[in-house]
């Protein structure tokens, strides 16, 4: 979330800023009004609290010398009367102010274009060389079908849409794909290997802010005897972000950087009828993530660091690909600054997203509380947070059928994964 202060002290700055995102800003108007209330009744009642205690003074001397204290103590029968209802009316707009700053984006970086919408993303640079075909190419889905390693029927039958068998050379090619990803990061990049649950808490949704805005687009687990609310993490950037929740680290051990793979659900609530077909788009596909803890003044020196690890990915793989700065509209919620790696789709003749990479400042680490010291006994600071996918490991099986296709319905594997498929060089028609 957002540092009140700042939202205060500068509020229509930071309205200004904020109204150049495509985002709802809820009942942000009414912060102000809120605010002021806010501060008014906590004075009352710290006026009240401070008489409280002196009648509770006067009562015990009173009774003391053997005073009558009827009127006092029926004074302060009403001091705490009205103490009490001040605090009620206060945790009302308490959790009206919770609710108003915890639905509030964060706010741009100076450096991000402003823009209304997709179209005014800035391209910083394109890799590699679009392949041209003598033959007439064929989308990744018919290729899967034809080579048999993907069976998104039966994906359906077991499931529902959007869900699907990988089999064979697919299962296989996917496995490689996810060694490669992870050897590549802890080895090459430094990340440390990490493996989390893939089951977390309210808290941990709320802390990287998908919860509460965007609870439509999470699974949720429902159990009649649970106290607590599950729910299937959208991303493993939510288990390892909240690894350090509630918890101050010291200034050595930072920057921290984690890779991990895991499986990822999302309902996709608002893409209806959006890539219906292939792998694009499923409810669940596995990814490997990269997230970095850092030092307030490091991150967006290790954003462009963060961002080059993902690259590394489609180069060695050697598939073509973009990188876009996003504009403010296309930022998301919690990001401060975004890049989009977009791999090059032949059947659909454009590039297609397969990695994000952004900067949240310390707007997690506000909402998920992980803090740091610079020395011993120095105050706390709250760190900032950076992730981004590398890669989505679907989207990188669709680029490569589609970029590695042959004319006789093959796929050629990049020179890169063959010791992970066991020296396999082609995928082959039956």
């Amino acid at each position: 979330m957002l540092d009140i202060k700042r939202v205060r002290d500068n509020f229509e700055e930071v309205k200004r800023m904020l109204l150049t995102r495509n985002e709802d800003l809820g009942n942000l108007d009414n912060f102000e009004n809120l605010d002021t209330k806010r501060r008014e009744l906590i004075s009352k009642t710290e006026v009240l609290k401070a008489e409280r205690n002196k009648v509770s003074e006067q009562i015990s001397v009173m009774k003391r010398n053997k005073e009558d204290a009827t009127e006092v103590i029926a004074r302060m029968r009403e001091v705490g009367d009205e103490i009490k209802a001040l605090d009620a009316e206060l945790n009302g707009i308490e959790e009206e102010f919770k609710d108003i700053m915890m639905r509030l984006p964060n706010i741009p970086h100076e450096s991000v274009p402003v823009g209304t919408e997709e179209d005014d993303n800035v391209e910083e640079y394109t890799w590699g060389t679009v392949p041209t075909f003598d033959f007439e190419t064929k989308a990744h889905w018919d290729i899967a079908k034809e080579l048999d390693i993907v069976d998104f029927e039966r994906g359906a039958k077991v499931t529902g849409s959007r869900f699907l068998f990988y089999k064979g050379l697919g299962a296989r090619l996917e496995r490689a794909l996810l060694n490669f990803m992870m050897d590549l990061h802890s080895d090459q990049h430094g990340y440390t290997e990490m493996l989390p649950p893939q089951i977390v808490n309210r808290d941990s949704l709320t802390g990287t802010g998908q919860l509460p805005k965007f609870e439509e687009d999470v699974f949720k687990l429902v159990r009649e005897e649970d106290e607590m609310d599950y729910y299937l993490i959208p991303t493993a950037e939510v288990p390892v972000t909240n690894y350090y929740r509630d918890e101050i680290l010291s200034a050595d051990m930072l920057p921290q950087a984690f890779s991990a793979y895991s499986a990822n659900f999302r309902s996709e609530a608002g893409s209806a009828g959006r890539d219906t077909r292939g792998l694009i788009r499923q409810h669940q596909f596995n990814k490997v993530e990269l997230v970095r803890f850092v030092k307030p003044e490091e991150s967006y020196e290790q954003l462009e660091i963060l961002t080059g690890h993902a690259e590394k990915v489609l180069q060695l793989l050697g598939l073509p690909y973009r990188k876009l700065k996003m504009c403010t509209a296309d930022l998301g919620f919690t990001a401060a600054k975004k890049y989009d790696l977009e791999v090059w789709i032949p059947a659909q003749n454009m590039y297609r997203e397969i990695s994000s990479c952004s900067n949240f400042e310390d707007f997690q680490a506000r909402r998920a509380n992980i803090r740091f010291r610079r020395e011993a006994g120095a105050k706390p600071e709250f760190v900032h947070t950076l992730n981004g996918s590398g890669l989505a490991i679907g989207r990188t099986v669709a680029a490569i059928l589609e970029n590695y296709q042959q004319e006789d319905g093959s796929v050629v594997i990049p020179d890169v994964l063959r010791p992970y498929m066991g020296g396999i060089e082609i995928i082959a028609p039956k």
